[in-house]
C-alpha cells in the first residue's frame, strides 16, 4: 500500500472477472481498501470459480445488477467489448460513481465512452495497467501482479478531481506508479512498443507455421526462440481489437521497421559486413540505457480477460 490515498471504496464492480480485474479486486481486499466486490463475466463458470477464489463477494447475473449501487465500476473487457457494456451500464450506474478501465488502447475507448456513457462521461477515467501474465483467466489473478508497475491514465478534461483522485488512489494501492498522459499519445507510444512487437513475434511465428520444417525448427529453437516469441502466446480476442483500434499508429511504426528491415536486407545482399555490424551495434547502443536504468521491467499486459 502507498500513501496518499483517498477514501475507501464501499462497493466495487468489476465486468470481466479475469487476470485483470481479479488482481485489482484481490489486491484492493488484501489492503482493505474495499468493503464488497460484485463481479460479473458472460460465462456463469467464470463468475461461479470468482467466486468460489474469493476473488469477488458476490456474482452478478447481469451488467444491470452488476453496476447498481457501486462506488466504482472497472471495465476489464478486451476493449472491442466495450461500447456494449458502456451503453448497457450507463442507465444504471449511481449518482457519483466512478468508472474506469483497464484497455490496451485509449483514443478509442475515449471515442466510446464520450457516445455511450452521457453525462456519466465526467467520472470515467480511461486506465492502462502495463502488468500481465502469460496465462489468462481468474484462476492466475494475483493481488501482487500490479506491485511496482506502471499504469497510465488518459485522463479527460472533463474529468472531475474527485474522480481522478479515486482511481489514482486506487491503482497506487495496488502498488502501482500511475503515469498521466493524452490518449493520443498513449497510443503512439503503446504502438512502438508493444503493439508492434506483439505484431513482429505473431508474424515471426505464422512464417515459421509456413514452412514444411516448421517441427523441426521447434525442436531445435533455444532460449532466444523462446525470449522473441513468448508474447505470441497472447489472447486472440485481446490484440484482435487492439490492432484494429489502433491501426493508424500501428501502420505509422510498421513504416519504420519496415525501412530498417531494407536497410538490413540491402547490406545483407551486398555482402556489407561493415554495415551489419554497425546496424547490430547501434540497436545494443540504444537499448542498453534502458536495460540498466529501467526501474521498472517491461512487462506487456498479455492478457486482459
Amino acid at each position: 500500500m502507498k500513501a496518499g490515498t483517498s477514501q475507501r471504496i464501499r462497493r466495487l464492480a468489476i465486468i470481466g472477472c479475469g487476470l485483470m480485474g481479479g488482481s485489482v479486486a484481490l489486491a484492493l481486499k488484501r489492503a482493505e481498501y474495499v468493503d464488497e466486490v460484485v463481479g460479473y463475466s458472460r460465462n456463469p463458470a467464470t463468475r461461479e470459480l470468482a467466486l468460489a477464489l474469493g476473488v469477488i463477494d458476490r456474482a452478478a447475473p447481469d451488467l444491470v445488477q452488476t453496476v447498481q449501487g457501486a462506488d466504482v465500476v472497472i471495465l476489464a473487457t478486451p476493449v472491442g467489448a466495450l461500447a456494449p457494456t458502456m451503453t448497457a451500464i450507463a442507465p444504471h450506474l449511481a449518482t457519483g460513481a466512478v468508472i474506469t478501465d483497464v484497455g490496451s488502447t485509449k483514443s478509442d475507448v475515449v471515442r466510446h465512452a464520450q457516445v455511450h456513457l452521457g453525462e456519466h462521461i465526467h467520472r470515467f477515467v480511461p486506465a492502462h495497467p502495463i502488468a500481465g501474465k502469460e496465462h489468462a483467466g481468474v484462476e492466475h489473478a494475483d493481488a501482487d501482479l500490479y506491485e511496482n508497475r506502471k499504469v497510465i491514465l488518459t485522463t479527460l478534461p472533463q474529468n472531475t478531481l474527485g474522480a481522478i483522485a479515486t482511481v489514482e488512489s486506487m491503482w497506487r494501492i495496488c502498488g502501482a506508479d500511475v503515469v498521466t498522459m493524452s490518449p493520443q499519445d498513449h497510443d503512439t507510444v503503446f504502438a512502438a512498443v508493444s503493439h508492434l512487437p506483439h505484431l513482429l513475434a505473431f508474424s515471426y511465428i505464422n512464417s515459421l507455421a509456413d514452412q514444411p520444417q516448421i517441427d523441426l525448427f521447434l525442436a531445435l529453437a533455444g532460449p532466444g526462440f523462446r525470449d522473441f516469441t513468448r508474447i505470441a502466446g497472447a489472447n486472440p480476442d485481446m490484440w484482435r481489437d487492439v490492432f484494429g483500434s489502433n491501426r493508424t499508429a500501428i501502420r505509422s511504426q510498421l513504416k519504420h521497421f519496415k525501412h530498417a528491415l531494407q536497410q538490413f536486407e540491402t547490406a545483407l545482399e551486398a555482402g556489407d559486413s561493415a554495415t551489419l555490424e554497425a546496424f547490430v551495434q547501434r540497436s545494443r547502443d540504444l537499448r542498453a540505457p534502458w536495460r540498466l536504468n529501467a526501474t521498472i521491467p517491461n512487462r506487456d499486459d498479455l492478457t486482459q480477460q
